[in-house]
C-alpha cells in the first residue's frame, strides 16, 4: 500500500490535482441530477457536468501516470500536462458554471447575457489549447520507450486514437452549422448557432449520454476515440496477468502483437462510427451498411487476433524448458540448460 502511494505521489500533480477536481464534480452533479429538477432540452442540467467531469478525469488521470514514463523531454511534457491541466479546469468549470445557472455553455450565441459572453470565448479557446496541447503530448511520446513493447503500442496508439476523439468537436464546430432558438431552464429563448446532431440538431437522445437517436451524433465518435487508451491500456494489464498462467504469452512481442491487433480494431471501430455519425444515422439505428462494416472489422480482429494466438502457443509447445527464456519458465523448471554436444541421459528401460 506504502509503494502504491509512492508511486501516484509520482504523478504528475497539476494532472492528478485535475483528475481528484473532476470525479469530485462528478459526485456533486450526481446529486444535483438527482435533488435538481431544471433540464436543458430534456436532460437534468446537472447531466452535462457529470459527463464532463468523468471523462476528464479518466483522461487527465491516465495522462498524470503517463508522464512519469517520459525518458525524453521531461520538461517539455510537464509543461504541457500543466497547461493541459488548467485548460480543462477552466473548460469544465465554465460548462459547470452555465449549468448551475441553467443555460447552456457551447454554441451559445446569446448576446443579452454578460456572463455567458464572458465564458463562450473561454469554452471555444479552450478546446483549441486542450487540442494542441495533446498534440504536442502525443508527438513527444511518440519519440519515447516507455516501458515494454506491449506498454509502448498501448500508449501510442492510444494517444493516437485520443487525439483524434479531441480533433472531432473542433471538426464539427467548424462545419455543422444549424442556427435555431431553443428555451433554457429558466424559461429563457437561447440562440445557439450550432448543434451536436447531425440531422437533427438536438437530437432526441440516449438516456445519460444523450446521444441522438434521430440522427448522427460526433459524440459518439468523440467518446469512443478518447477512452481509447485506456481501453488498450486495461487490455495490457490483463494481457501481463494472463502471462503468469500461459506460457505462450510470457513473451513481450506476443503480447505487443496481440495489443496492436486490438488497437486495429479499436480504430476500425472509430471509423465505422465516425463514418455513421457523419451519415446522420443514429448509433442505436444502424443500416445494413453499417453492420456489414462493423461485421468486417470484427471479422478481421478475430482472425488476425486468432492467428497470433496459434502462432504462439505452437512456438511455445514446439520449446523445451532448456530453450525458454528465464521469464517463460515456471518455478518448477529449472533455470539451468545443458551445454551444446552434451546429450540428455538415456536410462534402461525396466
Amino acid at each position: 500500500m506504502t509503494s502504491l502511494l509512492a508511486r501516484v505521489r509520482a504523478w504528475h500533480r497539476p494532472l492528478a490535482a485535475c483528475a481528484v477536481l473532476m470525479f469530485g464534480l462528478v459526485l456533486v452533479a450526481a446529486v444535483g441530477s438527482a435533488l435538481d429538477e431544471r433540464t436543458l432540452l430534456g436532460e437534468s442540467v446537472w447531466v452535462k457536468p457529470l459527463k464532463f467531469g468523468f471523462a476528464f478525469g479518466l483522461y487527465t488521470g491516465t495522462l498524470a501516470w503517463l508522464l512519469t514514463k517520459l525518458t525524453r523531454g521531461r520538461r517539455l511534457g510537464h509543461w504541457l500536462g500543466t497547461v493541459f491541466a488548467v485548460a480543462a479546469t477552466v473548460e469544465v468549470g465554465a460548462i459547470t458554471v452555465q449549468a448551475a445557472r441553467g443555460t447552456f455553455s457551447h454554441f451559445n450565441a446569446d448576446r443579452t447575457d454578460p456572463v455567458t459572453l464572458a465564458l463562450v470565448p473561454i469554452l471555444t479557446f479552450g478546446v483549441m489549447v486542450i487540442v494542441i496541447a495533446q498534440l504536442v503530448l502525443a508527438a513527444v511520446v511518440l519519440f519515447q520507450r516507455t516501458g515494454g513493447a506491449a506498454l509502448n503500442r498501448a500508449i501510442r496508439y492510444g494517444l493516437a486514437l485520443a487525439t483524434f476523439g479531441m480533433v472531432v468537436p473542433v471538426f464539427w464546430m467548424a462545419t455543422e452549422i444549424h442556427s435555431r432558438t431553443v428555451t433554457d431552464a429558466n424559461g429563457h429563448s437561447v440562440q445557439m448557432y450550432q448543434g451536436h446532431g447531425i440531422g437533427d440538431p438536438d437530437g432526441h437522445g440516449m438516456p445519460l449520454t444523450n446521444w441522438s437517436v434521430t440522427g448522427g451524433d460526433f459524440r459518439v465518435p468523440h467518446f469512443f476515440a478518447l477512452h481509447g487508451i485506456q481501453v488498450l491500456l486495461l487490455i495490457t494489464a490483463v494481457l501481463a496477468a494472463l502471462a503468469a498462467e500461459r506460457v505462450w504469452l510470457r513473451d513481450q512481442e506476443v503480447r505487443a502483437r496481440l495489443v496492436a491487433r486490438a488497437a486495429l480494431g479499436y480504430t476500425g471501430l472509430v471509423a465505422v462510427v465516425t463514418w455513421q455519425a457523419w451519415r446522420g444515422q443514429s448509433l442505436i439505428h444502424p443500416d445494413a451498411v453499417t453492420l456489414l462494416a462493423l461485421a468486417a472489422v470484427l471479422l478481421l480482429t478475430v482472425g488476425t487476433i486468432a492467428r497470433v494466438i496459434a502462432t504462439a502457443r505452437r512456438a511455445a509447445a514446439e520449446r523445451t524448458p532448456a530453450d525458454r527464456t528465464p521469464a517463460e519458465r515456471t518455478p518448477a523448471e529449472p533455470a539451468t540448460t545443458r551445454p551444446a554436444g552434451i546429450p540428455e541421459p538415456s536410462w534402461p528401460a525396466h
